[in-house]
């Protein structure tokens, strides 16, 4: 890996000076306290506004199509977390429409991609279901043919963002009988479809995600995406996406591990602990010093590298953050008395959910030893009894 610093020109550094000030003035007070309240990691403000400036289209275009350079990409994304901007919703639509580029009617992609770029279409993932653990090709939600239409009936875990979304990106089961993998089929369902119901979750990081329930929803066949029954391949380029297992760009740069905005507020966190913290204690200083250590290689290590370092970084020093605090660490933010305004006390609970979001850290490690380590897949049968 190649620690060197990138240098920026002056254009990438005047569009960096432009991209400050635009979220310096769209996420306000009000947008942060908007998430907190809410768990939704978006603010529909906010994100027709930043349409309106033109950085959606720049995001999800090339550079040859008026896009963004590998450069300017990765200063959008980390101006975006810096910012604390809630953001996450337009990575789950962007990566849905890159693959409805892909495998949608052309008639379809018309209708909806400058819509999306205008931030008025968003788009979410209905991937799990509530017995379906981490396996997403175990589906159960049914789609069955009826003229020039499918019924689909099910429900999806996880669905987040469902009640700010127009369309759900929905992995069903069209063919009972055949084998696993040839048995799916992907639609794009409008979530406004009579039998569409969405019922809000929070985590225990104070997240919404939803529980969404399918029944008897009629879903014209121009909204399937991808052949009847190929819908592994559509599922399995959205989630090489999501999962960060696509090859680096021609400028050398990696792709950046999701969920590096919570390692971004870990920093925060961490050096809002050693604002108040006594330093001169040993063991305090050690317990920072280490968390530092481990924040500076989690930053580091891109894609899915990156992805299980961010999440087992912060599943490790957050007690430590708590314990250095004392019982004050337990205060959430804007509560008076909290020794670090609430830092700390987020961290330890955002670090669960982050091990899981998008994947858990046992797939992203098993992935991990077999695409880069070249390791064979895993046995998971009982050991042979001798």
């Amino acid at each position: 890996m190649d620690f060197s610093q990138v240098v920026l020109s002056e254009e990438d550094e005047a569009f960096q000076r432009e991209l400050r000030a635009d979220l310096d003035r769209l996420v306000t007070e009000d947008v942060h306290r908007h998430d907190r309240e809410t768990g939704e990691n978006f603010h529909e403000g906010l994100h027709l506004a930043l349409a309106e400036l033109g950085y959606l289209a720049r995001d999800f275009n090339t550079e040859a199509d008026g896009g963004f350079s590998a450069v300017q990409r990765r200063i959008f994304e980390l101006e975006i977390g810096r910012a604390h901007a809630p953001w996450f919703h337009w990575p789950t639509t962007m990566m849905v429409a890159r693959t409805l580029v892909k495998f949608a009617h052309p008639d379809l992609l018309a209708e909806l991609l400058p819509e999306v770029l205008a931030g008025r279409t968003r788009l979410c993932l209905g991937y799990t279901e509530p017995e379906g653990g981490s396996d997403v090709a175990t589906v159960k939600t049914k789609a069955v043919r009826d003229g020039d239409a499918w019924i689909v009936n099910g429900a999806k875990m996880f669905t987040s963002n469902a009640h700010n979304a127009q369309y759900v990106f929905l992995i069903t089961n069209s063919d009972p009988d055949a084998p696993k993998h040839k048995n799916l089929t992907m639609f794009l369902v409008p979530m406004d479809s009579p039998g569409v119901e969405v019922q809000g979750i929070r985590t225990v990081d104070g997240d919404r995600t939803n529980i969404t329930y399918y029944s008897d929803v009629r879903v014209d066949d121009k909204y399937r995406i991808g052949e009847v029954n190929g819908g592994w391949a559509v599922l399995r380029d959205a989630l090489n996406s999501e999962h960060g297992t696509v090859d680096r760009n021609a400028e050398g740069l990696d792709k950046l591990a999701t969920m590096t905005e919570h390692i971004l507020l870990t920093a925060e966190a961490v050096d809002g602990v050693a604002a108040v913290a006594r330093v001169d204690d040993d063991a305090v200083a050690y317990r920072l010093g280490r968390a530092a250590a481990r924040l500076e290689a989690a930053l580091s290590a891109p894609a899915m590298s990156g992805r299980v370092l961010i999440a087992q970084t912060m599943r490790d020093i957050a007690p430590d953050l708590m314990d250095i605090l004392g019982a004050a660490a337990s205060l959430p933010v804007e509560t008076k008395g909290a020794a670090d305004d609430g830092g700390a006390e987020y961290i330890f609970r955002l670090a669960s959910p982050v091990g899981i979001y998008g994947g858990t850290l046992e797939i992203f490690r098993n992935m991990i030893a077999q695409q880069i380590l070249g390791l064979g897949r895993p046995a998971y049968a009982p050991p042979v009894k001798r």
